[in-house]
């Protein structure tokens, strides 16, 4: 499982590395500059917001399915037929729901028109990951990289021709970049369909009421999880347009500083995405999943403290770079959400660990507690600090659930706590700060100055034995 691990990871991840930061940083940010903070901002809190209900669409449905299909691959048939029209069904609870709570919430109806649009966006990408829940719990990982990057791929070839196409003499609006989405995502979902088609044989569509009710019993607690961490991590930006006259103004310089860590978050997620079917299997025959666990962990740990370290260092030097205004207002909130990386990125793998054993009430209690954190601070602390206050609160809230969830794996899983690489990881990440700020004084241009930091981070992870090249080329070749 190593192994597979392993390899599947380096091709998930060389297929994204080579196409999602284009996107993000050649078009997302170039679209935001074009159109400006207060309007990509009035975009970010809406786009948002269609993520808080978006569990509506899927209820916990994918990762169960995940999980499930990974353990179970002959139900692939009968679960895919029942499954679509019960997703067409939370589609349009979806939809009604959303718009009533944008109503509730004091939406105008200019907004409510543009959600419209997030919300058809937000129905075909959970039909894209359920679709794609279902070729990664067959194992067919590489499939599952190329269909991960399909949807990334056609929208940077649309916005490239919207965006530098002088096809039309008209400034590039932000309807143009959600138009985009959907026509991506749609092309993503039909491909992917066929790809489970050729796999499940011959479907023939119903409605199963009993067969629905006792899936949705089943993923009732995956869907009550997805719907609390979602709030704890996407409701800053909506709290900000809510709660201040210049909302979307500062939504805008929120979501500049915010673009960063969600890039990387994409990258944390392939090591989920991929680790869940595995672990999945693995706690079913009942195999050890501490080695596994530790190694995901050190290849995600060691690669965020060292962007959470540069991003701090080096943090208005990046924001210059990447955006023509607001830099220096979003550089200090940009610092603090990266440092907040490394808990995430905790999450990703304990978080999966325990997904995959089932652990759901635990996994709830300490959502609605990171819930409950991030509304209240967000209501003390955005008013007076503006987006620097949600940055505060989006750190705290990771933080604490990120040591929640060790907490528990230690706990389920009765691991013995590593106290040799507990200290290896403080050395580490002791280095990496001295690293940084040695490397910032040098008398040479930020590049090169990050760069020292990076290659000397890297070396001493290397060095003190953190990671080690030989007993990965070892279970690589392993047969």
């Amino acid at each position: 499982m190593k192994k597979t691990f392993i390899t599947n990871l380096a091709l998930l991840l060389f297929l994204n590395l080579l196409v999602k930061p284009f996107w993000i940083f050649g078009i997302d940010r170039q679209v935001q500059n074009v159109v400006g903070a207060e309007s990509y901002g009035f975009y970010f809190a809406l786009f948002n917001f269609s993520l808080l209900l978006n569990i509506l669409l899927d209820f916990g449905i994918t990762n169960f399915n995940n999980r499930n299909i990974s353990q179970n691959t002959q139900l692939l048939n009968k679960h895919f037929s029942n499954l679509i029209m019960l997703r067409v069904f939370l589609g349009l609870a979806y939809f009604v729901i959303s718009i009533a709570a944008a109503a509730l919430w004091g939406f105008q109806w200019g907004e409510i028109r543009f959600l419209l649009l997030l919300l058809v966006n937000q129905f075909l990408l959970s039909f894209i990951l359920y679709l794609r829940s279902n070729i990664a719990g067959l194992h067919l990982f590489k499939t599952d990289s190329i269909v991960s990057v399909l949807d990334r791929l056609l929208m940077i070839a649309i916005c490239s021709v919207l965006l530098w196409g002088n096809i039309t003499d008209t400034k590039f609006q932000i309807e143009w970049f959600v138009y985009a989405q959907t026509v991506a995502y749609s092309i993503t979902a039909l491909v992917a369909f066929i790809l489970v088609l050729a796999k499940s044989g011959k479907i023939k569509i119903n409605f199963d009421r009993n067969f629905s009710l006792a899936i949705l019993k089943q993923s009732l607690p995956f869907a009550l999880l997805t719907l609390l961490m979602a709030f704890y991590n996407r409701i800053d930006s909506i709290m900000l347009k809510q709660l201040l006259p210049n909302g979307n103004y500062q939504s805008g310089i929120y979501a500049q500083a915010f673009r960063i860590l969600d890039a990387a978050s994409m990258f944390s997620l392939l090591f989920a995405g991929l680790l869940l079917p595995i672990f999945s299997k693995m706690i079913k025959e009942k195999e050890p999943t501490g080695q596994l666990a530790v190694l995901s962990f050190l290849l995600i740990a060691i690669p965020a403290l060292i962007l959470a370290g540069g991003c701090f260092f080096y943090r208005n030097e990046i924001m210059t770079l990447m955006y023509h205004n607001h830099a220096n207002e979003s550089a200090p909130i940009f610092a603090l959400l990266m440092m907040g990386f490394v808990s995430i990125s905790a999450t990703y793998i304990f978080g999966t660990l325990l997904t995959a054993n089932g652990s759901l009430k635990q996994l709830n209690i300490m959502a609605a507690a990171g819930m409950a954190i991030n509304i209240i601070l967000n209501i003390i602390l955005i008013p007076r600090y503006e987006a620097f206050g949600a940055a505060v609160t989006s750190f705290t809230t990771q933080t604490i659930t990120a040591v929640i969830q060790i907490v528990l794996a230690i706990k389920i899983f009765k691991f013995r706590i590593n106290y040799k690489l507990l200290i290896l990881l403080l050395i580490f990440a002791t280095g990496v700060a001295l690293a940084g700020k040695l490397s910032y004084n040098l008398p040479f241009s930020w590049y090169i100055n990050i760069s020292i930091m990076v290659a000397f981070s890297a070396l001493l992870s290397l060095s003190i034995g953190l990671i080690k090249i030989k007993d990965i080329y070892k279970i690589i070749k392993h047969d």
